[in-house]
């Protein structure tokens, strides 16, 4: 969401009226690099690979200053030290990004009770109740900043909005070190001159249908007939764009629930570099997954890719749904989103899997969007007809080898 360089940089003025805008989106820069330069502060300003060096490794993380060069997680580590010669490359040390994440997740958790947790460096905060006590949103958010650089060493960046879509990307663009405040009277201004990919749920595919359009920016999506969307994205989509286009996102900061996933992942007799391959599997896994969701009665709001290269150094991606669901479909266009942003052809994977995460009952979980509704009716029956006549009765034809067509 934000620009992975750092470049286009936003901060607020001290002035800015903040009183509307008590979501915010904490998020750790850099984060397992700022660990490691904890212990090697030598090279604060040198580019900074954090992976292993062997000649079939991939980058884990890089640091602002590596990324101006075009290094970005999952690059082949050949090609990253290519682009990069100069870079300092570090080994990963996930245990202490662990402690590291517990420290800072206290921080948050002593401003408020409303803590959601998105993963191991950036949350959701529901600062509302906390003003009387600590002062205004960009306050709260500039005291949070200090405390986490003050107990750990680290940075981090702020976005503070009045819904948590406009907090997260607010973050983004406050990246490096930064706070971004957009009142809920300046969303409007805010959002529409971004591109279209900032939208949350804009992946490769669905950025395609809208330049096709001629939709660039998202003001563009938001002055599009709510028709014509629906017509070139699928009923559910386009509404969620629309509304999100306008700023409109009513979810609420949710308290983290007991950790739980369903999930699956194969580990490839050989390594596989056909990325066709690979997003076959991922169709295969998610809806083994949703399988399970329903039959447990459960709905799953974040779905997490996990993949593991040649020398066993390991990726995971994870994106959060505006809504919950258990359609596999769904959780499918989630991971081969955190795929595409990972694939580079050529790169020998050894494990790939999906999990989904934070999860609820099915009861009621459906809100205002349900973009599973094109794909729920068909799972369904398909659940019917595994039920009678066994698994793998009915399948999607990707999932059918060249012998089987």
């Amino acid at each position: 969401m934000g620009r992975q360089d750092g470049s286009g940089r936003q901060v607020s003025d001290d002035d800015v009226d903040d009183s509307s805008a008590t979501v915010l989106h904490v998020d750790l820069d850099a984060f397992f690099v700022s660990v490691e330069l904890l212990s090697h502060p030598e090279f604060v300003d040198q580019p900074v690979i954090v992976g292993h060096r062997g000649g079939r490794s991939v980058v884990t993380a890089a640091n602002y200053i590596a990324r101006r060069y075009g290094v970005n997680s999952a690059m082949p580590m050949v090609l990253a030290l290519r682009q990069c010669p100069n870079a300092i490359v570090l080994e990963p040390h996930m245990g202490l990004y662990r402690d590291f994440s517990t420290r800072v997740m206290r921080i948050f958790d002593d401003v408020t009770p409303l803590v959601e947790r998105l993963g191991i460096d950036e949350a959701f905060l529901d600062v509302a109740g906390a003003t009387n006590l600590f002062g205004s949103p960009a306050v709260i958010g500039e005291l949070i900043r200090a405390r986490v650089f003050a107990e750990t060493g680290l940075v981090c960046s702020v976005g503070a909005a009045s819904t948590k879509f406009v907090a997260k990307l607010a973050s983004g663009l406050a990246k490096p070190d930064g706070l971004l405040v957009v009142p809920a009277e300046a969303t409007i201004e805010f959002l529409h001159p971004l591109p279209v990919t900032d939208l949350w749920g804009v992946g490769a595919a669905t950025e395609q249908a809208l330049t096709r359009l001629g939709l660039k920016v998202i003001g563009d999506i938001a002055h599009t007939p709510l028709a014509v969307l629906q017509k070139s994205l699928g009923e559910a989509s386009g509404h969620k764009l629309f509304e999100l286009s306008w700023g409109r996102d009513p979810r609420s900061v949710t308290l983290e629930r007991e950790e739980k996933s369903v999930g699956h992942e194969v580990t490839f007799e050989h390594d596989v570099t056909d990325v066709d391959r690979l997003r076959s599997e991922l169709l295969r896994q998610c809806d083994l997954v949703a399988a399970r969701l329903r039959r447990s009665g459960l709905v799953g709001r974040r779905v997490a890719l996990k993949l593991r290269y040649t020398d066993f150094s390991t990726v995971t991606r994870s994106r959060t749904l505006a809504e919950p669901t258990n359609v596999g479909r769904r959780i499918y266009e989630e991971a081969v989103a955190s795929f595409d942003l990972l694939a580079v052809s050529g790169v020998r994977v050894r494990l790939i899997g999906v999990r989904a995460e934070q999860l609820g009952t099915a009861s009621g979980s459906v809100g205002l969007w349900d973009p599973d509704e094109d794909w729920r009716g068909a799972e369904l029956a398909v659940d019917t007809v595994t039920k009678r006549f066994g698994a793998g009765t009915v399948r999607p034809a990707s999932h059918f080898t060249p012998d089987e067509k």
